[in-house]
Parts: structure tokens; C-alpha cells; sequence
């Protein structure tokens, strides 16, 4: 077992920057709950995101738009809790900055306010630059996210692969150029091709984490519950399961019970 831990007391976005000036991989994992996200930190991980896939982890909706904001400060206290060293990014869930700057702003102060996190996450480029400026001007960091954007899931109609196309490669690095000129801290590239997070990642100074974007971005990011195999039937190419934890968990239920059933627990042992 591998526990990576850094003489640094907390992760900012400076430290990041230099992680990408010195070539350190960045590693992210999302978290929603206060007993995984001290495991997470007391590993090392780099990055927790509190991401609005708890609208299909944890709440079993088909898409991330059902989530509300009360919701993900919800899952960010919880996770705010737990951490000492990550730095915790929250994303705005849908709704609450496309086309409303003044909206996006008074949803990240909630955030920043009722849950103690530390940035925010929004999807999209240009046509979100106004929200991003309003935030990062009321000096919070803003991570963005380009590529494939769950929140856009039925402009797009798949959860295919983006950007294989000239055009929308083009846009791609034009918004990613963009968002490190407005301030982002750091850019997601979710399902493009390898080689676009390799062009874009060498023009930008800011980090780029990819999730299905290949092995060229500066960091990586995973939903925990699909890397450690709790969720059963998601298995893109990107995904790399480090754990088959459905069969686990449920193997020690099994067990669980027969046990209940059979008398066996508790034992002598196990009563007062």
C-alpha cells in the first residue's frame, strides 16, 4: 500500500501551480461524504471534488442536473470536515451560473460561506466568462472544465468523445486560452482526444487534470466510486478500477447475515 504524503500543511492553488512548473503530477478523486474524504486526505490526494456526480453516486439520478445547490453545500460541509491537507472544489450545479453572473456569485458565496470550501468549478468557456469574472473578483479561485460537460448532457445528446472535430478543437483551446486569461486556477479536460489535452496542457501556464483526456494533462481525476469499483455497470475506456469493492461489500453483507441468521453473531464475545 502506497500512502503519498507531502511535508506541505495544505494544498493551494499556488502549490498546484508549481506542481505543473516542476512537472508533479496532480492527483484529484471526488469525495461527498465526511468518512471518505478522511480517507482520501489521509492518503495524500491532491484534490477533492466535490462534484455534482453525487447527483448520480450518491442520489441515483441518470444526469448531474437534479442537483441543487443546498444539496452540493450538503456534500461540501460534510467533506470540509473531514479534510486537513486537500484542497476541496465544489462544483456549481447546473443552473445556477449559465447566463446569470449575479446568480453565480451569490451560489459560490453560499458555498464559500456555509461550507468552508476552497474554489469552484464551473463548465464551459466563453459563454460563462462573465460568471467566472464575477466570482474570481469576489477573490474566489474558479477551476474550470472544458471538453465533455455532463451539465450540457442533452445539448449534446452523448457522452461521447468531444472534440474530435477541427472546429470544436479549435473552440476548445481558443476557451481554454480564455479561462487562464480570466484567472482560472486550473482546467478540466474531460473525454478528448489525447493528443488535444497534450497541445492544450503545453499553452497553458495554469494545470490541466484530465478525466478520459489521456495520459498528457497535468493531473487526473476519477469518481471515487468508480475507481474503487463500488459503482457496478460504468466501465468507460478511461476507467481503471483499483478495487472491485461491489463484491466485496456485498460478500461481507452475505456473510453478515447468515451469521445473524444462524446465531452466530453475536458470540460470547461480542455481548456485554
Amino acid at each position: 500500500m502506497s500512502v503519498h504524503k507531502k511535508e506541505i500543511k495544505r494544498i493551494t492553488t499556488h502549490v498546484l501551480q508549481a506542481m505543473k512548473a516542476r512537472g508533479e503530477k496532480i492527483a484529484m478523486l471526488t469525495g461527498y461524504d465526511y468518512s471518505m474524504a478522511r480517507i482520501l486526505d489521509a492518503a495524500g490526494i491532491d484534490i477533492i471534488l466535490v462534484g455534482d456526480s453525487a447527483s448520480n453516486v450518491m442520489a441515483g439520478h441518470e444526469t448531474t442536473l437534479p442537483i441543487t445547490l443546498d444539496h452540493m453545500i450538503y456534500h461540501a460541509s460534510s467533506v470540509i470536515r473531514a479534510v486537513k491537507r486537500a484542497l476541496v472544489v465544489v462544483d456549481l450545479p447546473f443552473g445556477h451560473y449559465q447566463g446569470n453572473s449575479k446568480v453565480a456569485l451569490e451560489s459560490t458565496i453560499r458555498i464559500m460561506k456555509e461550507a468552508g470550501a476552497h474554489a469552484v468549478k464551473l463548465e464551459g468557456g466563453a459563454e460563462i466568462g462573465e460568471s467566472i469574472k464575477r466570482i474570481l473578483s469576489a477573490g474566489v479561485p474558479v477551476m474550470g472544465h472544458l471538453g465533455l460537460t455532463p451539465q450540457s448532457i442533452y445539448k449534446f445528446g452523448t457522452y461521447t468523445v468531444r472534440a474530435k472535430e477541427e472546429e470544436e478543437a479549435k473552440k476548445l483551446i481558443e476557451d481554454a486560452l480564455l479561462l487562464e486569461e480570466l484567472g482560472c486556477f486550473a482546467i478540466v479536460l474531460e473525454k478528448i482526444p489525447a493528443t488535444l489535452t497534450a497541445e492544450v496542457s503545453a499553452k497553458l501556464t495554469i494545470p490541466t487534470i484530465g478525466i478520459g483526456g489521456g495520459k498528457h494533462a497535468d493531473g487526473q481525476v476519477l469518481v471515487t466510486h468508480d475507481m474503487l469499483g463500488i459503482t457496478k455497470d460504468f466501465k468507460p475506456r478511461f476507467l481503471r478500477r483499483y478495487l472491485e469493492l461491489f463484491e466485496t461489500i456485498q460478500g461481507a453483507v452475505g456473510d453478515y447475515i447468515d451469521d445473524v441468521k444462524a446465531g452466530d453473531f453475536p458470540n460470547d464475545d461480542e455481548q456485554y
